[in-house]
């Protein structure tokens, strides 16, 4: 199982902004079959530090993640919407 986290920091992060991307990223679900599991938070404590969405997602392998990754809904509607919107992008993935 591959769990791919991404967070992300919103240029303008009102409540109106930051609730279309958590609702652009989870239109994700049911349009990517590699996609097994899909979450995405919204940060509470608001810091200095803070990032504003949290999406997390898993799957089945590698391989399947680099297809996500490519995916035409993804990387043609959602990617470009996150790049519009955000000021810092950072990603971990791991095996587990």
């Amino acid at each position: 199982m591959i769990t791919h986290i991404v967070l992300f920091k919103l240029e303008e992060p009102t409540a109106e902004k930051i609730a279309a991307t958590r609702e652009k990223l989870l239109s994700m679900d049911g349009k990517i079959d590699q996609l097994r599991y899909l979450e995405v938070g919204v940060d509470v404590v608001r810091s200095e530090r803070s990032f504003d969405i949290a999406l997390t997602t898993r799957f089945d392998s590698l391989e399947d993640l680099q297809e996500y990754q490519i995916h035409p809904y993804h990387a043609g509607e959602v990617v470009p919407h996150m790049k519009s919107v955000c000021s810092s992008i950072v990603a971990v993935d791991y095996e587990s």
